[in-house]
């Protein structure tokens, strides 16, 4: 009897758990079905009665309908719209402690130490039918940088306001906001305000700058090597209104009639798989500009920089220790034409010539790297060469502007230098050694437990090479006619946490120019620089 009594116990909680399992599974997908295989199975063999049948079926209904409707996991509080594939939270919070130094040819010089912050997070996935997209926001409001300086403060109109605990100028913008479609595995076309599509290098552009525009990638294999393409157009600048009538008072009662600057981007290039651990890959990258005017008539752009106007790049020491040219001609040592750099006490009065200009740019880029073994570590050799096909004439315009500026400036030294047509080149060569999986963490873009990295190179950017406008401001300043060496070293903590430590050096090319370019907001001060430092220590949570 006891036997008999156990056996019913647990042959009761096996059609239980049978009648639950079933019914969730079953009654919960077609409520309306109340056939149940397994009970009726249990009934001819003689298990249980119909009786005791249904009242198992009506008490694991009952647990049923008392249970939510996700019984092992709570109800996301995310409800995410259907067309919706596949949705990933990314971005990273960096603290730096950074100092830069410049250095004029007077021995003048300005040092900056700062505490530093930049937080990025954003959305991007996919969306069904071969779409996807993406949104990031971003401390800074500078394209070049999402660095914001603790502790300080807009200034008043009362003063500079610094604190305490200032936090003013912090703020959060739209980075990046983009759509694309991949319809093939070989082909997507992305729009709006976009993660760089080109392979390049800081050199050209720095990595916080994301392109505003369209942009169409193309890729194709055959056999090891792959090779791909790039088209960009990209929306450099929006002036409006695009006209105006003179009777309408703008622009000082004469109108204004501008067009939008765009910017055209041409790349193709390969990478060749020589064996899984070694490969090359190289591009060749065109690009040119349409839609520049200058601000008026008459002007060269001296006191209004736009990027119309002829680039000049030459720093402002215009006056002879603050005086103007008829005193300083008493002066014993000065004569007139004679350089600036050999007058004892000249001033500056910062930017009025022109550091953003986009005359007769037409730049060829050449990115490449060489990626293999070292032992268990990760090698790359890497570099860049870019040359401005139109920077001779870039160069005879700022010389002829630079000297009409000066002519017609109350107060100005005269002065002039030759057109420094070889001035056209830029050039990076480096080397990078990384453990294995630690490719990226000085950059920020990966990171792993216990991996490390290290990547130098040596820069050489001249005048009229580049857009003074994209390169990367945290090493050199983001000016030209500079040239240095960049290290970083990094190391991750754990898979979010990575400690950076950068440091640079550049010098003057071309003792003729000054630096131009280098109206960042960092150090605006001194052109031209002839020495330049940075050290720069990073924490960065990534996730």
């Amino acid at each position: 009897m006891i036997k008999a009594r156990h056996r019913a116990t647990g042959l009761a909680g096996i059609i239980m758990m049978a009648a639950v399992s079933t019914v969730t599974q079953g009654l919960c997908a077609n409520p309306s079905n109340a056939d149940d295989p397994l009970l009726d199975l249990f009934i001819q063999k003689g298990f249980v009665t119909q009786q005791e049948a249904e009242k198992v079926k009506a008490e694991a209904e009952a647990m049923r309908t008392n249970e939510p409707a996700n019984a092992t996991f709570p109800p996301s509080r995310w409800k995410i719209t259907e067309g919706i594939k596949h949705v990933e939270l990314f971005g990273d919070v960096r603290l730096r402690y950074e100092d830069r130094s410049a250095q004029d040819p007077a021995g003048n010089s300005i040092d900056e130490q700062r505490f530093r912050y930049a937080v990025r997070f954003g959305l991007r996935g996919e969306a069904f039918d071969d779409f996807y997209y993406g949104l990031r926001l971003e401390t800074g409001q500078s394209p070049r940088s999402p660095f914001i300086t603790l502790g300080t403060s807009t200034t008043t109109s009362s003063g500079p306001y610094q604190g305490p605990f200032g936090k003013s100028n912090d703020g959060i913008n739209i980075g990046q906001v983009y759509f694309g479609w991949r319809p093939w595995d070989w082909m997507d076309v992305t729009v709006g305000k976009m993660p760089n599509p080109l392979y390049t290098t800081p050199m050209v552009w720095s990595g916080n700058i994301n392109p505003l525009g369209a942009a169409e990638r193309f890729k194709y294999a055959v056999g090891p090597v792959d090779f791909f393409a790039t088209f960009g157009q990209f929306l450099y600048a929006d002036f409006n209104p695009d006209s105006a009538s003179a009777g309408l008072g703008i622009n000082s009662g004469i109108g204004q009639k501008t067009d939008n600057i765009f910017m055209f981007a041409w790349q193709g290039g390969l990478n060749y798989h020589f064996t899984t651990n070694t490969s090359a890959k190289v591009a060749a990258t065109l690009y040119t500009y349409t839609g520049r005017q200058q601000s008026t008539v008459n002007s060269v752009g001296s006191l209004s920089p736009y990027f119309g106007d002829p680039y000049i790049g030459e720093g402002a020491y215009y006056y002879y220790g603050g005086v103007s040219p008829n005193t300083a001609a008493g002066v014993s040592g000065y004569s007139p034409g004679q350089q600036f750099n050999n007058l004892p006490g000249y001033a500056s009065v910062s930017f009025p010539f022109n550091q953003v200009g986009l005359n007769h740019l037409m730049v060829l880029e050449i990115p490449f790297e060489f990626n293999f073994k070292i032992s268990r570590l990760d090698a790359q050799v890497f570099g860049d060469v870019a040359y401005n096909l139109d920077g001779a004439q870039r160069a005879r315009d700022a010389a002829a502007a630079y000297t009409y500026v000066l002519n017609n400036t109350v107060g100005a030294i005269p002065r002039s230098f030759p057109a420094q047509t070889r001035d056209v080149k830029a050039y990076q060569i480096g080397l990078d050694l990384a453990s294995q999986g630690g490719r990226g963490l000085v950059y920020g873009t990966t990171s792993k437990k216990n991996a490390w990295e290290v990547r130098s190179y040596w820069q050489h950017t001249e005048q009229y090479a580049l857009d003074p406008n994209l390169p990367d401001t945290d090493f050199f300043n983001g000016a030209a006619n500079l040239e240095g060496v960049f290290v970083a070293l990094a190391y991750s903590f754990t898979d979010n946490f990575i400690g950076t430590f950068h440091y640079g050096h550049a010098s003057r090319i071309n003792s003729l120019l000054g630096t131009g370019g280098s109206d960042t907001g960092d150090i605006a001060q001194i052109n031209p620089i002839n020495d330049f430092d940075i050290y720069q220590i990073d924490l960065t949570f990534r996730f």
